[in-house]
């Protein structure tokens, strides 16, 4: 009698941890997928509105470099002070590169850990 009941509860025992590791095992896909589609939809988001964003200042950068130039009655020192002046953002940016990375690791551990 007590081998049967012993015998019932390893057979249930059994059962739950099979069951338990299948439903771990889905649960870990699901992660996984929400995680990568977060990803991806992030970063299409990103693309798209950067490209946006990248035409818009290329427009306004030309129309800029030209006004100037035709301030400065020369079209070449327009467009050679606006180059300039991303030259000059390009370096700022480099020497601050190390300061976008704490937020940076902050917002994406947000994702990552959610």
């Amino acid at each position: 009698m007590a081998l049967e009941d012993l015998k019932d509860n390893l057979s249930e025992v059994d059962r739950n941890v099979r069951a338990y590791l299948e439903n771990s095992e889905e649960y870990y896909k699901l992660k996984g997928f929400k995680m990568a589609m977060r990803s991806i939809s992030s970063l299409v988001k990103l693309l798209l509105l950067g490209s946006i964003a990248l035409l818009a200042l290329f427009m306004l950068s030309f129309a800029f470099a030209y006004g100037i130039g035709q301030w400065l009655n020369n079209i070449f020192l327009g467009f050679l002070a606006v180059g300039g002046t991303y030259i000059l953002l390009g370096i700022a940016c480099y020497l601050f590169r190390n300061k976008l990375d704490k937020p940076l690791i902050k917002k994406f551990s947000d994702y990552y850990f959610d």
